[in-house]
């Protein structure tokens, strides 16, 4: 079921939010222990919110999943760490929880991902692993593992994630299901536990994009509180949804489909391209020459970002502090130590080094630098076309375990995805089909639609497009 269609029976009264409650909570009783998805949920608070769902509001009586680094008003925020898991919990509600509340909807359930967002599997969370529904034996993607796995495993209507460097996308992408990443300031960062600033962004993860559509217009807009925050009008992103896309022109960058990828990604991928061209969106060749620098630029921006931000956790005013420390040095060395996670510590390393005396110029100056070349890229691309489409991952889901001694590997598998970030376009994920990969069959594949900057309008006007052209059937490789 989606959105849209639990509304309708909502307001027919063929069902109520207190039944819908029961029913996911039923299903996350039967379903999740095998795939992990949720940290925690509130089922009494939950019944008790479905019990003043006011039906006629935009989301009235819909409950949404929340990725387990946005604060709900009481619940624990622990983002996946050992760091926050037992003691920390939120003394107020995110800007987007404020705005899902106002839209009627029931915040429910606490969503597992990668510690602090750094990660792309759900593997570095230190509460639990998070498996792909569709193969239980590969990772869901990251770090958003947690919303993904749970919208599609058919235990969460809808999921909030953050977009660090695909963090959406990605595990959407992984799991069949729809992850968008909003422009950059489009929707407030307010309450959302920062890792890289510049680059962090909420989004929706649903099971269509019309179900995208109604989570974005119920978050998106300006906040006073969140200092990136844009102030632009919220267009109605159901306007023009279905115009198709006759008439649009759409870009093809030739360094995303390069040695390297899965040939049933590609193909899959393609046959996409071939059905919106023949829809009547005139498909165009073009260059975004800096790609090879997308991954290098963004670990070196992303950890020093990280390391600042990462620095208030040091047992005092936030996070479980260490017993019986010798002096204060101590308390935040066993704190640091014993909180946080390999992957955690391993990027708060880098970046403290790239931001150090000596090597801000050589690292971290020079990859901003390289960061305007990436973002130009786009801008003269999208000077010839409407959006750019390309694969979001090189690969379906790999095996879990398999990138486990060497992070690199990990880090290369967002390739085409951070680029998004970096220059603050926002994008999606659908699906596009499935392929064999790895000895396993049947494994979801999507494919990446980006717009210009406050182009979400466009950006789901093509994708409603593909989605209706898309069958699992049609594109197995």
């Amino acid at each position: 079921m989606t959105i849209t269609s639990i509304r309708q029976q909502l307001l027919s009264g063929e069902t109520n939010p207190t039944k819908l409650i029961e029913s996911i909570s039923e299903q996350i009783i039967e379903r999740d222990s095998q795939v992990q998805a949720y940290v925690s949920y509130n089922l009494e608070k939950a019944l008790a919110d479905a019990q003043e769902a006011d039906i006629s509001k935009p989301l009235g009586g819909i409950p949404i999943a929340i990725k387990d680094n946005i604060n709900v008003l009481g619940e624990v925020c622990s983002c996946g760490s050992k760091f926050l898991v037992k003691g920390y919990i939120s003394p107020y509600d995110a800007t987007v929880i404020k705005k899902l509340k106002t839209a009627g909807a029931i915040p429910f359930g606490r969503m597992n991902m990668d510690e602090f967002a750094m990660g792309s599997a759900t593997e570095n969370s230190a509460i639990q692993l998070t498996r792909n529904p569709h193969d239980h034996d590969r990772i869901a993607g990251g770090s958003s593992g947690g919303s993904a796995a749970a919208v599609a495993d058919h235990t969460a209507l809808a999921a909030l994630g953050s977009d660090t460097g695909g963090s959406i996308r990605q595990p959407a992408s992984h799991c069949g299901v729809v992850g968008l990443k909003p422009t950059y300031g489009r929707v407030s960062r307010y309450g959302l536990v920062a890792f890289a600033s510049s680059l962090d962004q909420v989004g929706p993860i649903t099971r269509s994009v019309d179900d995208a559509a109604h989570i974005l217009q119920a978050i998106a807009g300006h906040d006073p509180r969140d200092t990136t925050s844009l102030n632009e009008p919220v267009p109605d992103y159901l306007a023009e949804i279905n115009q198709g896309v006759k008439g649009l022109k759409i870009g093809i960058p030739a360094e995303y489909f390069t040695e390297g990828i899965h040939a049933g990604v590609r193909k899959n991928v393609e046959k996409c391209i071939s059905k919106l061209e023949n829809q009547g969106a005139e498909i165009i060749p073009i260059s975004l020459p800096h790609t090879s620098y997308v991954v290098a630029t963004y670990y070196v921006i992303a950890p020093a970002e990280a390391s600042s931000n990462l620095s208030r956790f040091d047992g005092i005013r936030y996070g479980n502090a260490a017993p019986n420390p010798s002096d204060i040095i101590d308390l935040y060395y066993q704190s640091r130590e014993n909180g946080f996670g390999p992957e955690v510590k391993r990027r708060i390393i880098l970046g403290t080094y790239v931001l150090s005396s000596g090597y801000y110029d050589a690292y971290y100056s020079r990859a901003q630098k390289v960061r305007q070349l990436i973002t130009r890229d786009f801008q003269q691309a999208f000077q010839l076309v409407d959006a750019i489409i390309s694969p979001v991952c090189p690969t379906p889901a790999r095996k879990i375990g398999a990138c486990s001694d060497d992070p690199l590997q990990d880090y290369l598998s967002d390739i085409f995805t951070i680029a998004a970030n970096l220059s603050g376009f926002p994008a999606i994920s659908i699906p596009c089909g499935t392929t064999s990969y790895d000895g396993s069959d049947n494994l979801p594949v999507g494919i990446q639609i980006l717009a210009p900057r406050l182009g979400e309008s466009i950006l789901l006007r093509i994708a409603k497009a593909a989605e209706s052209e898309i069958a699992a059937k049609d594109f197995s490789s």
